[in-house]
């Protein structure tokens, strides 16, 4: 594995196709940012989900830093979840694994904390949108937040969480905010 791959963005972003790395200052979490919220979720032992991961780099990332964390995504676009999992073979990262779903097909109750970079603000912003191969509308971004709201809700206390760029609608009340950050928008939560 080529360590100096985590180092900075540009040479990690190197790894996937062109018209990807031209997304990733919009839609792919920054090396930074990973490694800080990975801090926090990386209790070992442990499996934290990315919901909507994309090109699979906040995970891919993660499991680099904290090789006694498994780190999960969760992406319906299957393209991306390919790219995510060619990425996994060129970084020969083991502890990261990938899935092809929706949300709304996950069991929860198999991981224990949780990663959310705005996972469906494509349902609202359309002049930002990966691509056009999923339908988006802001019925679908109600209904996900709705959905993933409900969802942290049922886990258990002690359950932690991290929200980046996010308006925290899908956070419930029974999280506390424990720490905010100096990057912009990057909140840690637990659930009591």
């Amino acid at each position: 594995m080529n360590s100096s791959l985590f180092q900075n963005d540009s040479d990690f972003d190197w790894i996937y196709p062109e018209h990807l790395q031209l997304l990733s200052s919009r839609h792919w979490t920054p090396l930074r940012i990973a490694r800080k919220a990975a801090n926090f979720l990386a209790v070992p032992n442990t499996k934290v989900l990315d919901i909507g991961s994309g090109i699979g780099k906040f995970c891919l990332a993660g499991a680099f830093h904290y090789p006694n964390t498994i780190f999960y995504g969760v992406e319906q676009r299957r393209q991306l979840v390919q790219v995510a999992e060619n990425a996994k073979s060129y970084t020969q990262i083991y502890n990261a694994g990938f899935i092809h779903a929706n949300v709304t097909q996950i069991n929860f109750k198999k991981f224990d904390h949780f990663y959310l970079f705005n996972p469906f603000w494509e349902n609202i912003e359309h002049n930002h949108k990966i691509d056009n191969t999923i339908e988006t509308s802001f019925s679908l971004y109600a209904y996900y937040t709705q959905y993933l709201f409900n969802e942290l809700l049922a886990r258990p206390s002690g359950t932690r969480l991290v929200t980046y760029h996010s308006s925290a609608e899908e956070v419930p009340p029974n999280y506390k905010l424990i720490e905010g950050s100096d990057e912009p928008l990057l909140r840690m939560w637990i659930s009591e």
